[in-house]
């Protein structure tokens, strides 16, 4: 198992030089770049593990210093525990130790995900997904004790996941304060939409905050944030790290450019009624890389969707 900050690729040709590492790169445990990489499956449902190995591949050339699998846009609710596991194992032989595996294993059950935990560990994660316990809204103080006991059950670092639009519960600030004194609690994915939040939990611990939504990636690492966990990153991998970049090389102007440039992607992808399972999937098969068919209850998008979202891709990527 990895737990040092993985290093990080040469940016994509073209792109500014990043400034010297400093202490933001310390804070970045699974580095700044992250993808919230698609399950692709073959055509008839089956995971298919050398799509993968093809696609991780490709985003961590393109500029992705880490991959969260079996997240929210990996379809994790309709893969299997083996599937997780088997997922895990391909894409580290894939990308070896040019990027951080983060392995999403947060279910509504605290004995399902503390065995998810040391089986992604055992695969070769670098570290753990953990969103709050979904459907049966737990309070706060079960909230906090599910996830010590999955950051105790392994020896993986553990980002958390807190994404209130779809579990129903929040992983408050407070309760987020409270879970940063535990020493495998190092990250959080915040899908909030609590600007306020994630600067107050900024400014009182050292834990590495992600983006988890598109909109929000330059701001949050503008106050300090780590980088982002994006699902627009599977299909425009180095436009996002591009905007980092900028960033780090002092160019905010041009870092606020790039990011304002991705939104009509980011808009089509992740606002417009469909999951971004659904969006992603859908631009990669048409872009002729590995993604392959949703699982139900999900449903491909029709034509007419393909053909606008690849409209939006091309004058992105021109």
């Amino acid at each position: 198992m990895t737990t040092a900050t993985p290093p990080f690729p040469p940016s994509p040709p073209g792109a500014p030089t990043p400034a010297p590492p400093d202490a933001r790169d310390r804070a970045a445990v699974f580095g700044r770049a992250l993808c919230a990489m698609v399950t692709p499956f073959t055509r008839s449902g089956a995971l298919d593990l050398d799509g993968a190995q093809r696609l991780a591949d490709r985003l961590v050339s393109a500029g992705c210093d880490g991959l969260v699998l079996s997240g929210t846009t990996g379809e994790s609710p309709t893969t299997s525990d083996a599937e997780k596991a088997e997922l895990v194992t391909a894409v580290r032989e894939a990308v070896g130790d040019r990027a951080s595996i983060v392995a999403g294993v947060g279910t509504s059950d605290t004995r399902h995900t503390v065995a998810l935990a040391r089986a992604a560990e055992q695969a070769g994660a670098d570290g753990a997904l953990v969103v709050s316990p979904y459907y049966s809204r737990p309070p706060q103080d079960a909230v906090e004790a599910h996830l010590r006991e999955v950051a105790d059950a392994s020896g993986l670092p553990v980002m958390l996941y807190d994404i209130p639009g779809r579990t129903g519960t929040r992983i408050e600030p407070d309760t987020v304060l409270r879970l940063a004194e535990h020493p495998r609690i190092v990250a959080v994915k915040d899908c909030s939409y609590d600007f306020l939040g994630a600067q107050k939990v900024l400014a009182q611990t050292e834990l590495a905050y992600y983006a988890g939504c598109d909109e929000h990636n330059l701001a949050l690492y503008a106050v300090g944030a780590a980088g982002y966990v994006s699902t627009v990153a599977n299909v425009v991998p180095e436009r996002l790290r591009a905007v980092l970049d900028a960033f780090d090389a002092g160019d905010t102007a041009g870092a606020a450019r790039q990011q304002r440039r991705a939104t009509e992607l980011v808009e089509a992808m992740m606002a417009k009624g469909l999951p971004g399972a659904v969006t992603a999937k859908a631009l990669l098969g048409d872009l002729g890389l590995p993604s392959g068919p949703v699982r139900a209850p999900l449903r491909p998008a029709d034509r007419k969707t393909v053909v606008e979202l690849r409209a939006v891709h091309d004058r992105l990527a021109a």
